[in-house]
């Protein structure tokens, strides 16, 4: 057996799908879009997930 064909120990590590400019995009977008719920019940929602955007970024 080859060195290539061996199954390695651990899992690969997932690659990021979004980048930090991404997570500012996305933040943008949240504020903007809460601007339209008013006072939805939703927009508690969209507001922690703004945020929670803020943090990352």
């Amino acid at each position: 057996m080859s060195e290539n064909s061996e199954k390695p120990s651990q899992p690969e590590r997932s690659r990021a799908v979004f980048s930090q400019d991404d997570f500012e995009l996305i933040r943008t977008a949240v504020a903007h879009y809460l601007q339209q719920l008013d006072d939805r019940p939703e927009a508690t929602k969209y507001s922690n997930l703004y945020h929670r955007l803020g943090r990352i970024s």
